[in-house]
């Protein structure tokens, strides 16, 4: 029995046919990738990149550069003021601690220096001296030799506690001392400070004189613990301590 090809739909295409359409099927598919590539730039360079390995380099544009050359300039501008503010700042507080400590250094020195009450005298009567013009039968200080309005010095810093008639003293002056001591000075013929008065070393505060119990005019100088009579202490030893030559 013999069989004939069938016309109509099952039939195999041609060769020619088969061809036809890869050829349209190529042109198809150039013009999608072509089309993509113009509509993306972003993906063409990036699949570039991929392709090449290589990255890209980035053009800035001159006022860019110029921008980020003043911000750059404005903080080194900023670090370097701040940095001369900071070194000031040191140097005004490194002044300010000179000034404290000479300051403080000064105000040691003030404490410390003492004087004798009488220039250029001498000790004509000594501590502990017996006699019976004394009521404890003793000197409870020491005599400088002075005429009539010799001025009388403090011998340190400190402030008048006292001042006026001392009876057998005469016109005295007490003050208490920095260091807590006092000192008194007796038989004056003028009183030149008032209570509460601060004086330093070497400050006149008076000029001796023969009042009170005395047989001719000097300076009478105590040194006591209190500012009472019968505290006395050596003011020799006490002057001496402090570099006084006596």
């Amino acid at each position: 029995m013999a069989f004939m090809c069938a016309t109509g739909k099952h039939r195999k295409p041609g060769r020619v046919t088969r061809t036809a359409a890869q050829a349209a099927g190529v042109a198809a598919l150039t013009t999608g990738v072509i089309g993509t590539l113009a509509a993306s730039p972003a993906s063409a360079a990036q699949n570039s990149v991929e392709q090449t390995g290589l990255t890209p380099v980035i053009s800035v544009g001159d006022d860019i550069a110029e921008q980020i050359d003043a911000q750059a300039a404005a903080q080194r501008q900023a670090a370097a003021q701040k940095a001369a503010e900071q070194a000031a700042a040191r140097r005004a507080q490194e002044i300010r601690e000179a000034r404290a400590r000479a300051a403080r250094e000064a105000e040691r020195e003030r404490l410390n220096r003492f004087v004798a009450p009488i220039t250029d005298s001498y000790v004509s009567t000594g501590y502990k001296a017996s006699s019976s013009l004394w009521s404890s039968g003793s000197h409870t200080g020491i005599d400088f030799h002075a005429a009539v309005g010799t001025p009388v010095h403090a011998v340190g810093s400190g402030t008048v506690v006292s001042t006026g008639w001392g009876g057998a003293y005469g016109n005295e002056i007490v003050i208490r001392m920095a260091d807590g001591m006092y000192t008194q000075y007796g038989h004056l013929s003028s009183i030149g400070v008032t209570v509460g008065r601060q004086v330093t070393a070497g400050e006149q505060i008076g000029l001796s004189g023969a009042t009170g119990n005395v047989t001719g005019p000097h300076l009478h100088f105590e040194a006591r613990t209190t500012p009472d009579y019968g505290s006395d202490v050596d003011p020799v030893a006490y002057l001496r301590k402090h570099g006084v030559n006596v």
